[in-house]
Parts: C-alpha cells; structure tokens; sequence
C-alpha cells in the first residue's frame, strides 16, 4: 500500500510539472485570468478535482484490500 501512495504522489507531481510547462506558452491569458482574479478559481477547482480523484482511488483500494483478505 505504500508503494501505491508514493506512486500516486509521483504520477500526480508529473501531472502536475507537464501541466505547468504547457502553460507556460500562453501568458497573455493567464496575465489577463490573473488581472481578473479568475486563475484562482480555475486552480481552486483543478485542486479540488484532482484530491476528490485521490480520495475516490484511495478509497477504492482500501475496499479491494478488504475483498481480498476475506477471499
């Protein structure tokens, strides 16, 4: 179980650093979401999106480990 954690937390650190480097092309929008105060929305919900997605995966696996300690 701790490997997957770690391999959770890596694959979502890549998702993270690919994202930012794509990003990095358009600044003219993200000057103008800044100016508005929008990015911070946009990236409050990405957040929220991405830990409500571990939570789910997480709770997952802990109800497939209990399926396969009681077979």
């Amino acid at each position: 179980m701790r490997n997957r954690i770690h391999y959770l937390l890596l694959l979502l650190a890549g998702i993270i650093s690919s994202t930012q480097s794509f990003a990095q092309d358009n600044v003219a929008t993200e000057s103008a979401m800044r100016s508005n105060g929008k990015i911070y929305v946009v990236m409050a919900i990405c957040i929220t999106i991405l830990i409500g997605f571990l939570i789910y995966l997480l709770s997952i696996e802990r109800k497939i480990k209990q399926i396969e300690d009681k077979h």
